[in-house]
């Protein structure tokens, strides 16, 4: 599958913004439109190792994910790597740039790509994946966009049964 993109400007401080997509716990509150059952892997869902998993809603091709932060370069850069689809045979990744604008505005911009390695994973993703998955990551910055200059919080996702204290 081709890497797709999406850009976006929002009228929030960088720091802001890379809070909010930084904390995959956070997630959720803008990318459940696509991303369904999301579970974060461990309680920390900052930093180097954070990790969730959660299923893809594609109409033609439904598959389970699940994304790891591996490099974090705040407030500027945030990379992602993960597997995908059936016995997580499909390697994929997300990397978020921010760059600050004028005033307190930040441009952010999403790629996310995948690699399949199966036939059947290659013949999914020439049905429409990136044009799919374009789309769904474009409405994600808007609802993040929308969320952010509105002043709404952003709900975070919890570990059921863990104290969020000390962390």
């Amino acid at each position: 599958m081709r890497p797709v993109t999406a850009t976006i400007t929002i009228d929030a401080p960088r720091e802001r913004v890379f809070e909010a997509i930084s904390d995959l716990a956070y997630r959720p509150a803008f990318c459940d439109h696509f991303a369904k059952e999301f579970h974060l892997q461990r309680l920390d869902s900052r930093g180097t190792g954070a990790a969730a998993r959660f299923r893809a809603e594609a109409k033609r091709f439904p598959i389970w994910m699940e994304t790891v932060v591996t490099e974090v370069d705040a407030p500027h850069r945030l990379i992602e790597s993960g597997r995908g689809a059936r016995a997580d045979r499909m390697r994929t990744g997300t990397a978020w740039e921010l760059v600050e604008g004028p005033g307190s505005t930040t441009e952010v911009t999403v790629t996310f790509w995948a690699e399949p390695e199966n036939p059947v994973d290659a013949a999914k993703s020439k049905l429409g994946a990136s044009r799919w998955y374009e789309k769904q990551w474009r409405k994600a910055l808007r609802r993040l966009r929308d969320k952010l200059e509105g002043g709404e919080p952003l709900e975070p996702l919890v570990v059921a049964g863990a104290s969020r204290a000390g962390l």
